[in-house]
């Protein structure tokens, strides 16, 4: 009792606990504690490309440098005979039916396992249970679809003669049969000459795995129709099966008969191992002039989570050090010219220098230039993870939890420039 009754205050009155003060305090001052905690939150947002630490290549990661690239140039000679190859087949009626069968052709040529994967456009409706994954099983869309509104992507699997098959790399080279561009020959130039030199090697420990993924329907449909093939089984029905056949048919969009392919064999579905990365391999003629070759890096990763910066960091280390390109992450183009955020970052480099000068140990030192650059990355991201959609055929690799990166080649030249041509697919394959 007496414990007790020194533990009272001298009025009598019990005064509440700490905890319940504080909320009642908030609960009363809630819109000014939200105002306060809004502005916090804006002010720890423009300053994070300031307190941000430098990225750096895991030891588990390849180490560049530590190999010599060995694309040379007869790989280059390949790779111009493959796009000659693809021009002259946009003259010949029935484009979108030779283009993937002369890509099967020359993949075969250079010892790899062939298939085609036919697939049908996606339908832009939401289902509860296509959440995450919108896109629905291709072999349900069959009796809605016809021949005239198919896709085919060739595929090419090289095994590794040092590998177990559980591990594959994805290469990726996005293109319209019906109506190739110059860039798009390009993209499967460069991407048939690493394959190819892929098949020659005797040290691969992963199989290689090249889609030329049939974009007509858009880039993400394709590629995330045969990832749900991939990782799904597929049974084919009678119906499936049926219309197979009518597809030999004459159509007035596409003559079916002009095909040599067996989709007896075109429909056993083969697989690699389980995939560790993916590349998406483009070329894009961009229409202002630069100095020099630029490479763009599109990465995306879901559910808020940062995509592998050990496969961009590499590709940006070799890009750079390696080939001399000018490298830059994929952005809103128009935060760049912004100019508020060029007068933030003004202000922001300003407040580092005198942090500095107070104390040199505060490594706060940054340039105006790169904190427009840092802000404008940031803010890409955030908005893209936002909204959810895809920037690329890389968003489809998303879904698996699968590292994925789009490299988009760009030539300081005009694409008809023949005679450099190939010293840009030199510097694209090393790369």
């Amino acid at each position: 009792m007496a414990l007790e009754e020194e533990q009272k205050p001298k009025g009598g009155v019990a005064r509440s606990r700490l905890i319940v003060r504080l909320g009642a305090f908030l609960v009363s001052h809630n819109v000014f504690v939200s105002v306060v905690c809004c502005i916090a939150g804006i002010i720890a947002l423009l300053l994070l490309p300031v307190l941000a630490k430098n990225t750096y290549i895991s030891e588990n990661a390849l180490m560049p440098g530590s190999a010599n690239p060995a694309f040379s140039a007869q790989d280059v000679m390949e790779a111009n005979r493959f796009v000659k190859d693809l021009i002259d087949r946009r003259t010949i009626e029935g484009t979108g039916i030779e283009i993937p069968r002369l890509i099967g052709q020359h993949m075969a040529g250079v010892g790899a396992e062939v298939y085609y994967h036919k697939f049908w456009p996606h339908k832009n409706q939401f289902h509860p249970l296509h959440f995450f994954s919108c896109a629905p099983n291709t072999v349900t869309m069959q009796s809605n679809s016809s021949c005239a509104s198919v896709g085919v992507n060739s595929i090419g699997i090289i095994r590794a003669p040092r590998g177990d098959g559980k591990e594959a790399i994805v290469l990726v080279t996005p293109y319209n049969p019906w109506k190739i561009e110059l860039s798009e020959a390009l993209s499967l130039g460069l991407a048939f000459s690493i394959f190819s030199l892929l098949g020659q090697v005797s040290w691969l420990a992963k199989d290689i795995v090249w889609l030329a993924a049939d974009s007509q329907f858009g880039e993400y449909t394709s590629v995330s129709a045969w990832l749900k093939d991939y990782h799904s089984p597929v049974f084919f029905s009678e119906s499936g099966k049926m219309n197979v056949d009518m597809c030999y048919e004459y159509n007035s969009h596409q003559d079916w008969d002009r095909i040599t392919v067996n989709w007896a064999n075109a429909n056993a579905f083969k697989r690699a191992g389980t995939m560790a990365a993916a590349l998406v391999l483009k070329v894009l003629e961009k229409k202002e002039r630069q100095e020099r070759d630029s490479l763009t890096i599109y990465a995306e990763a879901s559910n808020g989570q940062m995509p592998n910066l050990d496969l961009i960091n590499i590709v940006h280390y070799l890009a750079v050090h390696r080939q001399g390109l000018r490298v830059k992450i994929a952005t809103i183009g128009s935060l760049l010219n912004s100019v508020w955020l060029r007068s933030i970052g003004e202000i922001v480099q300003r407040l580092c220098r005198f942090a500095k000068s107070l104390d040199p140990r505060w490594k706060y030192d940054i340039t105006s230039a790169d904190y427009v650059e840092g802000s404008a990355t940031l803010a890409s991201s955030m908005y893209y993870q936002a909204i959810g959609v895809p920037t690329g055929s890389h968003g489809a690799f998303r879904d698996y939890q699968v590292d994925a990166v789009t490299l988009e080649l760009s030539p300081w030249f005009s694409l008809k420039n023949e005679n450099s041509q190939s010293a840009f697919l030199l510097r694209g394959g090393r790369t």
